[in-house]
């Protein structure tokens, strides 16, 4: 689909053309908001025919690649994993780094995400096993041992005459340590060290000794998750109200060694089996490393003969029609096997231990899907800093008030701090002046007559549920509390602005005849909006919770030889009418400090108020 100027917008594929244009351009209101600004971008189409589903899905992911449209998921981290290479070609071989899977016969272990934590292993499996760390070219010119040998972890083949088939023996223990078989390792250096000792070699009993805690170190920190040796990969997604993550468990000989997650926004929670599918083509590229297992969620996995797929395609929408979905996942398995060179099993768990991973797999994605979030929140202050004019943007603080017909009134004020809620801070205050009056004027100007004489910490801006009005009033009542100028002002309320038959939201600030300059739907607007919903829920909350409360307190009034000082110790002492009624007269006696015959006969009052 392109847009202005043959712009690439989105790259899809279905196997019916013309229902899935249809569903594109039907003209209907099931469209996400991703699909509905695509839609309304889109002045021309562009077809390639394939000859199969799976000619189709490599060549989407090769256009999504090369075009990185704006439309669709694209993986921003496209480079290759760090593994450990072991070419035992080599009469002298080498622990060795690579991003690349050739099918040279040589071993690969791995992937690590993080560059640093393979460098440590690769350090610390140098300490316990010296083989030698040069490439084939310093080693052919080397004349002299390098500082490795020296500090005992190079056996230093490059200059000195070493045994081959020993070297070959230390080889055979790292590749079995790397596949998950140290313990057998661990035993039989035990065995060795323990022999060394009875033939009083105490000097090779010592370094098997040394070797041995340098393992243990070694394998202390892997997590053992599955009773079988076995390499696999498992993804979970997740959908939240910020968009879909993806992780991607990597369990190498049955330890989880690593994990990679990926954070897609925007995207609802319809859109989230696309989303995996379409990042899991780009992420297993022909010179990655691929398991011979990977495990997915009933939604991606290929369906069982007889059954429906759940998984579903075709675009942003993610709507399927036809049992394309299933024509994907197999699709992609094909593609998996293709490129690994062998068989995969791709699907879904498998037993207890597989489901448990799966499990953790869609934890870890939600939890990187909020991280992302919160972390694009903070890289919003600065540009909404900018906005109002402030050399920064730390604290804000927001208002709003709340009352039914004037009644229980309720202003409510929370706090975030680097973008995010600081909830020990928020605050919900009564004004009896302002009861009866339904003058939300007078509540705020209260508030912020109250708010100046608790002083700091300020501010650095206080965002009001309202409009010009409300802003007003809270600026004045400042000013005239010597609190005029602490701290930025600002007012979101609905505007004027139309657009698709819908109010957006604007911002005022003091001092400004028009609204702020924010667009409809960035960062800096949606995180204002956020804002705002968290100071509207808090106050309705806050006068709901005081309205019943008082309607309960008048049923505790009402009762015979209950007065307001009774009334207040009882709810002090039990905070419910429900407590109150659960509790015998010894417990209220002992609680409410009343005596033992007044708190029998409260307790016989209670005893008739309905449940």
């Amino acid at each position: 689909m392109k847009g202005p100027r043959g712009k690439i917008l989105y790259v899809g594929k279905a196997k019916n053309l013309r229902a899935r244009l249809g569903s594109y351009f039907r003209g209907d209101v099931g469209h996400t908001v991703k699909t509905a600004a695509l839609v309304a971008r889109v002045e021309g189409v562009e077809v390639l025919l394939t000859a199969s589903e799976k000619e189709a899905l490599l060549l989407e992911s090769s256009l999504i690649k090369k075009h990185r449209p704006r439309y669709n998921v694209v993986l921003k981290d496209d480079k290759n994993y760090i593994l450990f290479k072991l070419d035992k070609r080599s009469p002298y071989p080498r622990l060795a780094f690579t991003r690349r899977v050739a099918r040279d016969g040589a071993a690969y272990f791995g992937p690590f995400t993080s560059a640093a934590a393979a460098r440590a292993t690769w350090k610390e499996l140098g300490r316990v096993f010296p083989l030698r760390k040069c490439g084939d070219r310093a080693m052919a010119n080397r004349v002299r041992p390098c500082l490795y040998h020296f500090i005992g972890q190079c056996l230093a083949p490059c200059v000195k005459a070493v045994d081959a088939g020993e070297y070959m023996e230390l080889v055979r223990r790292v590749e079995a340590f790397l596949t998950g078989r140290s313990a057998e390792i661990i035993k039989n250096v035990q065995k060795e060290m323990e022999a060394a000792a009875e033939a009083l070699a105490f000097e090779k009993a010592a370094g098997l000794r040394d070797l041995l805690r340098a393992m243990r170190r070694t394998v202390e920190g892997q997590a053992t998750v599955l009773t079988r040796l076995v390499d696999m990969d498992v993804v979970g997604f997740a959908a939240t109200e910020h968009g879909v993550g993806l992780c991607i468990l990597f369990v190498r000989q049955g330890r989880l060694l690593d994990r990679k997650t990926f954070f897609f926004p925007g995207l609802e929670a319809g859109e989230a089996v696309w989303a995996a599918g379409s990042a899991l083509t780009q992420f297993y590229r022909p010179e990655s490393f691929i398991p011979s297992r990977v495990v997915v969620p009933d939604a991606l996995a290929p369906a069982a003969a007889g059954e429906t797929a759940a998984a579903g395609d075709g675009g942003p929408d993610a709507d399927n029609d036809g049992g394309e979905g299933q024509g994907d996942a197999q699709a992609l398995a094909e593609i998996l096997e293709e490129r690994r060179g062998g068989a995969v099993r791709f699907g879904a768990p498998r037993g207890r231990e597989e489901r448990k991973l799966l499990e953790l797999a869609e934890v870890n994605a939600r939890r990187a899907a909020e991280e992302a979030a919160k972390a694009a929140e903070r890289d919003v202050l600065p540009s909404l800093a900018a906005k109002f004019g402030l050399p920064l943007l730390s604290r804000i603080e927001a208002v709003d008030v709340s009352h039914l017909g004037g009644r229980g009134v309720r202003v409510g004020l929370v706090v975030f701090e680097e973008g995010a809620p600081k909830k020990r801070d928020y605050r919900a205050y009564a004004f009896p002046e302002a009861e009866g009056t339904s003058d939300d004027y007078l509540a705020l100007a209260a508030f912020a007559a109250k708010r100046a004489a608790s002083g700091p910490p300020w501010p650095e801006l206080l965002l009001i549920d309202g409009g010009k009005g409300q802003l007003e009033a809270v600026s004045r009542a400042l000013t005239a509390a010597g609190a005029g100028g602490a701290f930025a002002l600002a007012a979101i309320s609905k505007g004027d602005t139309r657009a698709q038959n819908e109010l957006h939201d604007v911002v005022h600030v003091p001092g400004r005849k028009n609204p702020l300059s924010l667009r409809p739907g960035s960062p800096e607007l949606l995180f204002l909006q956020r804002v705002r919903d968290a100071v509207h829920e808090f106050s309705i909350g806050r006068q709901r919770r005081a309205r019943t409360k008082t309607g309960l307190a008048s049923d505790v009034l009402a009762l015979p030889g209950i007065g307001p000082k009774t009334a207040r110790l009882l709810w002090e002492a039990f905070g419910s009418v429900a407590a109150m009624k659960a509790a015998g007269a010894g417990e209220i006696a002992q609680k409410a400090g009343l005596g033992p015959k007044r708190a029998a006969a409260v307790a016989e009052a209670l005893a008739g108020l309905p449940d």
